[in-house]
């Protein structure tokens, strides 16, 4: 696959649109048209990347966002298609972040060898149509991923699984995950990654053990040992995806116990100040369901949802506590502050950190269902994408919420979701 593929431009069916209203993202921007890099006040400015399959391109469209607002996150985490996502933007100049995200979403996305002629007459048609074509079209486009699977990600097994009672453990998954080592490879600089540069840390389970295990390499046993396995890894479900073998150890993906890292980046020792944008791709909130397809779709939501409003209210009240503790420190004497072994561990847990998370959620569309998460069309992808980038730059109309939070503000939260545009705080 070549670095220098046919980009198209990302094309979006608008979602109050069934007549076919196509909106259009802008190209992304060439190096010399990156506007400057802000200063932000703070030691950590880190992206937290959910799992979700081809949901993932909206996080693509988030880090666009981001991109071309100057901000650059100095640690990256992600796990399952966030740990894909991740590799792309640390394994690659920051002038080219897009780009290479761009390149990787339309080559996993790309149809089938025989639909390629017709795929812009095709998607042009979709769009203007809309509604149940959408629909329907949306199904057809799952299908083809299990019947044929991905270019670049995965194929599927022949002779399939179940026609063999044992099996080396890297095969027993209904596909082929090598497509994916390739594009990895091909696009990602793990040199890169290893200088540690940008942090990265991504998420999977030992088999064996049942373990949950961070791949980081800016710390740990993988300090600058990181390569395309650790990131399939993360994103090995079973039993669609066979586990990867590493240093001995097989691994699947680490959305089966946590599908969110937010605790890993607010729990980091030291604890400076930090700035996190959580981008998640379920929403634990929906509607009950009123057929069997709904509801295997809402079981997902609930399933892979991240609870991160649950982390950040238990992560606020420990800060608190640690606030408080560092205040009860003052009023004791520096010399009994110094000698007594309470005090001593009091000062372990004491902290005055202020910590900022900035919360973005997809929201599905009406032609989204059961296979939302596998429904890798590219019409789809680019409509992920759009609503990605529409979603960054409306939250980062608010300025004031890249602010340090004031005194007495510990740890806030943001919104855009919560209360339409106008945000939500807590």
């Amino acid at each position: 696959m070549s670095r220098a593929m046919e980009e198209r431009p990302l094309t979006v069916v608008a979602e109050a649109a069934p007549g076919g209203h196509t909106l259009r993202a802008p190209p992304t921007p060439e190096p010399e048209e990156r506007p400057p890099r802000r200063k932000l006040p703070y030691p950590v400015i880190a992206l937290v990347l959910q799992g979700g399959g081809a949901l993932g391109a909206y996080q693509a469209g988030v880090f666009q966002g981001l991109d071309e607002a100057g901000i650059t996150p100095n640690w990256v985490t992600g796990i399952s298609i966030g740990a894909f996502n991740t590799a792309i933007i640390a394994g690659n100049a920051p002038a080219e972040r897009t780009v290479r995200l761009r390149e990787f979403w339309e080559t996993i996305c790309r149809s089938p060898a025989w639909m390629r002629p017709m795929d812009d007459m095709i998607d042009t048609w979709v769009a203007r149509l809309g509604g149940e074509t959408r629909k329907s079209f949306s199904a057809f486009e799952a299908w083809q991923a299990i019947c044929q699977g991905q270019t670049g990600f995965f194929l599927p097994r022949l002779p399939p699984p179940w026609l063999s009672l044992e099996q080396p453990p890297e095969k027993v998954s209904y596909y082929d995950t090598a497509p994916m080592k390739a594009t990895l490879e091909q696009l990602v600089d793990f040199e890169r990654i290893n200088a540690g540069e940008t942090r990265v840390t991504v998420s999977a389970v030992n088999v064996r053990t049942g373990n949950f295990e961070y791949f980081d390499n800016s710390s740990g046993h993988w300090k600058g040992r990181l390569r395309a396995e650790h990131f399939m890894a993360s994103g090995a479900l079973p039993p669609a995806f066979p586990p990867v073998e590493i240093d001995g150890e097989f691994y699947w993906d680490g959305a089966l116990v946590s599908n969110t890292p937010l605790l890993k980046v607010l729990t980091t020792w030291p604890r400076p100040d930090t700035l996190a944008f959580q981008v998640d791709l379920w929403s634990a909130r929906g509607i009950v369901p009123n057929n069997i397809w709904d509801a295997q779709e809402r079981l997902k939501d609930i399933q892979f949802s991240s609870r991160t409003r649950a982390i950040t209210d238990l992560l606020s009240r420990e800060q608190h506590v640690r606030h408080l503790v560092r205040q009860l420190l003052h009023h004791i004497p520096d010399e009994r502050r110094c000698s007594d072994p309470v005090c001593k561990e009091a000062r372990l847990w004491a902290s005055d950190r202020r910590v900022n998370v900035i919360h973005l959620i997809y929201r599905d569309k009406e032609w989204d269902g059961m296979a939302k998460d596998y429904e890798f069309g590219a019409l789809t992808m680019r409509d992920h994408w759009a609503c990605g980038l529409d979603d960054m730059r409306r939250t980062l109309r608010h300025e004031d919420w890249l602010d340090l939070p004031g005194p007495g503000r510990d740890f806030v939260t943001h919104d855009l979701h919560s209360a339409g545009d106008d945000g939500a705080e807590g």
